[in-house]
């Protein structure tokens, strides 16, 4: 019986890329796997991949490549010698860079002929095919529209623009808002530690904190998206005071006061242009600004 599901090579086999390839096999998609190292090929081999012979019969099997190397320069690097053999396929990079790298490596591939999705994995590579999954995809539509519901296989697969450096954007902006949270916990966890509190103690109290502060996060998008400041219950001059607070409680624990102390810049620039009175979230204005 002939396959329905679209054969996929995926190149490159560390352990992100080792568990793709076992979600696309998982799920019946003939699968292609190519590694410098040939030893990395085993495991997949005797779950039913096909071992390319060379990096240009592994693009070649397949009209959907994936490669999951380092970054963008290390995909360059490798496909350079091989380019016209991505032809009239869809490259979809899994390789971490910034954006604009992003973007010049979408400019390369589609100057070679070939169609460009970039992939932002939401999740560790042990939870690739589950229902905690989440990829984000940006990059041609029409790609998407060929392969998105067949990537279902690795992930819920979300569409975010036509720009190739915005998923990768997005990664940076969710991670951003949860190292904010992670390290927050730590360094408030570190005040509380002065004192001899133990971390689950202080977690009794911080998780319905910051569920209450995830909640208000409706009300921080809408005065950002709209701009207006002026109806928020919390002003800048009565956070600066709290951070400052924060600062020097850090300190005279013996904490490390470093994590806010952008904050604390960025709050007292905003007061300092004659917004003292308006919302917290209007720091906004001084983050995006671009120099």
């Amino acid at each position: 019986m002939t396959s329905t599901k679209t054969p996929v090579s995926v190149i490159g086999l560390g352990r992100l890329g080792a568990a793709l390839a076992e979600a696309f096999l998982a799920n019946g998609h003939p699968t292609t796997v190519w590694n410098r190292s040939p030893g990395k090929t085993e495991d997949l081999a005797a779950k039913g991949a096909t071992v390319a012979g060379s990096l240009t019969k592994a693009i070649e099997a397949s009209p959907l490549v994936l490669t999951v190397l380092a970054h963008h320069g290390a995909v360059r690097e490798l496909l350079d010698p091989v380019v016209g053999s991505l032809s009239g396929r869809t490259l979809l990079n899994i390789s971490s860079s910034t954006p604009e790298d992003i973007r010049k490596l979408a400019t390369w591939a589609q100057g070679h002929g070939a169609d460009y999705l970039d992939g932002a994995v939401m999740a560790v590579p042990q939870a690739i095919g589950s229902a905690d999954a989440q990829v984000l995809y940006s990059g041609s539509t029409a790609a998407f529209d060929s392969y998105g519901e067949q990537l279902g296989v690795l992930g819920a697969a979300r569409y975010v623009g036509e720009d190739p450096g915005v998923a990768e954007l997005y990664s940076y902006a969710l991670l951003s808002a949860g190292y904010g949270t992670l390290f927050g916990f730590l360094h408030g966890t570190a005040m509380l530690d002065s004192a001899g509190v133990r971390p689950t103690e202080f977690l009794a109290l911080a998780v319905p904190w910051l569920n209450g502060m995830v909640a208000f996060l409706s009300e921080i998008a809408r005065e950002t998206e709209t701009g207006d400041y002026s109806t928020g219950e919390s002003s800048l001059d009565i956070n600066l005071f709290a951070l400052e607070n924060i600062v020097a409680a850090s300190r005279t624990a013996g904490v490390d006061p470093a994590f806010h102390l952008p904050t604390v810049d960025a709050v007292r620039k905003r007061i300092a242009a004659g917004n003292g009175d308006e919302s917290a979230s209007s720091v906004f204005e001084v983050m995006r600004t671009r120099g």
